[in-house]
């Protein structure tokens, strides 16, 4: 699968490098490609990854994303699967830029044609692809309103390490909120066990009640 990531940060980079070893055709998009050399995966303009791509994944700042996928357009993003796994903070990380929101709300909703699914987004860049490596397993959470979209994006997930056991598909796009809110519980977390690589996981009782 060609797989276009929109960023050229620590979380897009980790991304790459898990799905490429996992076989598929990764490119990177910037919106400076010619200053992002050197980083051992291959680097393109934004209109270029997006046309290049069956899968989209935004992994650039919340609070630009929005603005970043309207300078694509539309018309070039609708019928791709965008997976979207940034959070919007500011640069103090003191706030949330979409505090009564989410980012993956806006983008759906400003692009309807595009099916869009939040996941990895509660989480370092080092969990998002080797879970495998923690005590346990963890949880990974999916926010979408297209079933055959999270479908896909499960599939990926499973390249990156994620079994389906630990996949939680969580509702449609409005639960993209509660995975975003999450960011100040995980610094906080950060801070009591002084590390980033740490996962959460969703424990039930031997037969759980059904809601």
């Amino acid at each position: 699968m060609r797989i276009g990531l929109l960023g050229t940060g620590n979380v897009a980079r980790a991304l790459a490098h898990g799905w490429r070893a996992a076989g598929h055709d990764v490119l990177l998009g910037s919106r400076r490609p010619e200053e992002r050399t050197g980083l051992g995966l291959p680097v393109a303009g934004l209109d270029e990854t997006a046309a290049h791509a069956h899968v989209l994944v935004n992994a650039t700042p919340g609070g630009v994303s929005v603005d970043l996928l309207h300078s694509i357009g539309a018309p070039a993003l609708a019928g791709t699967l965008l997976i979207d796994v940034g959070v919007g903070l500011s640069d103090d990380f003191s706030a949330l830029t979409h505090p009564n929101s989410s980012l993956g709300e806006l983008i759906q909703e400003a692009f309807p044609l595009t099916p869009v699914v939040k996941t990895l987004c509660t989480m370092d860049s080092t969990t998002m692809t080797a879970p495998g490596e923690l005590t346990e397993p963890g949880t990974v959470f999916l926010s979408g309103d297209d079933a055959e979209a999270k479908r896909t994006t499960g599939r990926l997930l499973t390249d990156l390490g994620w079994p389906e056991s630990s996949q939680l598909d969580i509702g449609g796009i409005t639960t993209a909120r509660g995975q975003e809110h999450f960011a100040f519980l995980f610094m906080g977390i950060a801070g009591g066990v002084a590390s980033h690589t740490f996962n959460i996981k969703v424990v039930t009782r031997p037969s759980a009640d059904t809601l």
